[in-house]
């Protein structure tokens, strides 16, 4: 095992864990609210944001998918030993990171069940930039409008119409981390 894969974790696990926690629940529950989070410090090419995500969401319960770029040595060491989550594909996956492009297509993803609508996965989407400005959002959450960088509002329209079944996203931008959940409703820019 390498000296990568043993460091990044949390300082102080309960704490920076905790405030992890509290950090994505509020981007989930405010749409276009944009957090910063701390303490991890994964391998190339993960984000701060998106390793604080997972070492606060996964454990040995958790599958996870790794596109594109993220799946490598590094990163597979890296939550293997952190978190314990076993590394799966797309379909078996509750939670996958990547690039927009390398998630694709998103018909592969769990989107739950009518009888199970949580049983599907949460996409951890790595941005190359996350600001309030382009795409409107609305509904819950929302006094009435924000505004979010989306890598496009098509796939999100889509996604919203399937509720209450639909994929959740998080997006992480260096230590900067956004969420859209399923109830949103997203109009291009």
């Amino acid at each position: 095992m390498q000296a990568d894969t043993l460091s990044g974790g949390f300082a102080a696990p309960p704490v920076e864990a905790a405030h992890a926690f509290r950090a994505i629940m509020r981007v989930m529950a405010r749409p276009g609210t944009i957090e910063d989070v701390a303490g991890a410090t994964p391998p190339a090419p993960l984000s701060v944001a998106a390793g604080t995500v997972l070492l606060t969401l996964c454990d040995p319960e958790t599958p996870v998918y790794l596109a594109g770029t993220a799946d490598c040595a590094g990163v597979r060491d890296w939550i293997t030993f952190h978190t314990g989550a076993p590394l799966v594909t797309r379909a078996e996956a509750m939670f996958a990171i990547g690039t927009w492009e390398a998630l694709m297509p998103l018909d592969d993803y769990a989107v739950g069940t009518s009888e199970y609508p949580d049983r599907s996965a949460t996409l951890i989407v790595e941005m190359e930039r996350l600001e309030a400005t382009g795409a409107r959002l609305t509904g819950p959450g929302i006094a009435d409008t924000a505004a979010l960088s989306l890598p496009e509002s098509a796939a999100f329209q889509a996604n919203a119409r399937q509720f209450p079944l639909g994929l959740d996203f998080l997006f992480t931008c260096g230590d900067r981390l956004a969420a859209l959940p399923r109830t949103t409703r997203v109009e291009a820019s």
